[in-house]
């Protein structure tokens, strides 16, 4: 009996024992698993565009990297993971299928993708950010609640090209009733990669063209524009253009370059869309790039304060995700920019539904209330790096202003010229697109009052 009571009593002692070593570690276990806010990528770092989609992939994870070595927005750390699309549409929406279960939002990083998203974001309360590519009506957000192409789309680009064209001309810049003056009897060579992605634009030149009484002509080149030859001796030689607009993507954005080398002619003159502005757009073409000039909505470079504090704080502790010699590229400089308005997103959304993992609905309102202040962007560290950026019920874009940058033969230039788009002209043809577009689906248009 006695032998019995001993090993009862040498029971009860162990077992309190592991009660007492093991709840330090279970409250650890516990504090380890504190919420996080989910962030899906659907990234290409392989494929012909592999420079893009590493770039902006990479940018964007470096920024949730500091920001979680800060705490997070307001305590509440990203998690965050890639699913590799290689830029495949079918890939995309594979990736999306995966990952949505977590998601609250996407950056498709593809205009095939973000067609085919729209529909499947929608339905699933899962907001689509297509920043700077994709359907330039979806700014009406009257027709897609969903979907915000802030804070640029391609036909605000193409107004501001053209504004940038008169500027060069002698225009100041600031009187429309004169423009037409500077551009009377122009000839604008579009030359665009042959694919929906290339034609985007041709609607708001042509309307443009009409306005202002200059000439615009499109000069297609098929998939995947390797060889433009034919293309640029009808451009320089028959057409006798004064400028060109650069809309090719990835290798046939380089291509131009060449070309325009090889013809004499001036390459600031030739203006890039902000898909054929990265450094590994004009590397390849060597001193045939002097002088290219091409669009952004963002700074370039390392010379401002976020950049600073990534570079210090991120790839100092090793927690980097691209190559230190791309940190402060274009593409990188792209998605630390979605980074910060994904952030701002989820700020201003805890302001109203509290401090917490905040599902699809909360987020796309967090979108849709953003207003990016001037002294805000100070306060990001990112002054000289962003536009202020207000989005509204009606407006997905929120601001629309182009950077214009230049190469100078080593390293891409901020000009300090930063163009207004031409918002009346586009608004009129977003909203007769987009209603266009809400007839066809059956979608009802929100009241925005």
């Amino acid at each position: 009996m006695g032998r019995k009571i001993i090993f009862a009593i040498f029971v009860l002692v162990l077992a309190a024992s592991f009660v007492i070593v093991s709840g330090p570690a279970m409250a650890a276990e516990k504090k380890k698993e504190a919420p996080t806010q989910f962030v899906g990528l659907l990234a290409y770092r392989t494929g012909p565009f592999a420079a893009g989609g590493s770039g902006f992939s990479s940018g964007m994870e470096d920024f949730m990297e500091l920001s979680n070595l800060r705490g997070g927005p307001n305590g509440i750390k990203y998690k965050f993971e890639e699913c590799e699309t290689a830029y495949n549409t079918a890939r995309g929406v594979e990736c999306y299928n995966r990952l949505k279960a977590n998601m609250t939002f996407v950056h498709p990083l593809s205009t095939g993708i973000t067609y085919a998203l729209i529909p499947k974001g929608t339905k699933d309360h899962i907001a689509v950010i297509s920043s700077g590519y994709g359907r330039a009506d979806a700014s009406d957000g009257r027709a897609f609640p969903w979907v915000f192409t802030l804070p640029t789309n391609y036909w605000s680009q193409n107004t501001t090209k053209i504004k940038f064209i008169a500027i060069q001309e002698g225009w100041d810049g600031k009187d429309m009733s004169t423009i037409g003056k500077y551009l009377k009897g122009k000839k604008i060579a579009n030359l665009h990669i042959d694919v929906p992605y290339g034609q985007e634009t041709k609607p708001v030149l042509n309307a443009m063209a009409k306005e202002f009484g200059f000439t615009v002509r499109h000069f297609p080149v098929p998939w995947p524009g390797i060889d433009q030859k034919a293309q640029w001796m009808d451009i320089v030689r028959r057409y006798k253009a004064d400028w060109v607009i650069n809309r090719n993507w990835g290798v046939s954005c380089t291509v131009p370059l060449k070309e325009a080398t090889r013809l004499n002619f001036p390459r600031e003159k030739l203006i890039g869309v902000w898909w054929c502005g990265s450094e590994e757009d004009v590397l390849p073409a060597g001193p045939a790039a002097k002088g290219y000039y091409s669009t952004n909505w963002h700074g370039v470079g390392q010379d401002f304060p976020v950049l600073k504090e990534i570079i210090d704080k991120v790839y100092g502790k090793m927690k980097g995700h691209i190559a230190f010699t791309r940190v402060g590229s274009v593409y990188h400089n792209r998605g630390i920019y979605a980074g910060i308005v994904n952030e701002e997103a989820i700020l201003t959304a805890h302001k109203k539904f509290g401090v917490k993992v905040l599902t699809g609905d909360e987020i796309r309102w967090g979108f849709e209330n953003l207003n990016i202040t001037k002294e805000r962007i100070k306060e990001i560290g990112a002054e000289g790096f962003m536009q202020p950026l207000k989005i509204t019920c009606e407006d997905h874009e929120g601001g629309g202003n182009v950077f214009y940058q230049q190469w100078d033969g080593s390293k891409w230039i901020n000009t300090g010229i930063v163009i207004e788009p031409m918002k009346k002209l586009i608004r009129g043809m977003i909203e007769e697109s987009a209603g266009k577009y809400a007839k066809e689906k059956g979608i009802t248009l929100r009241d925005c009052k």
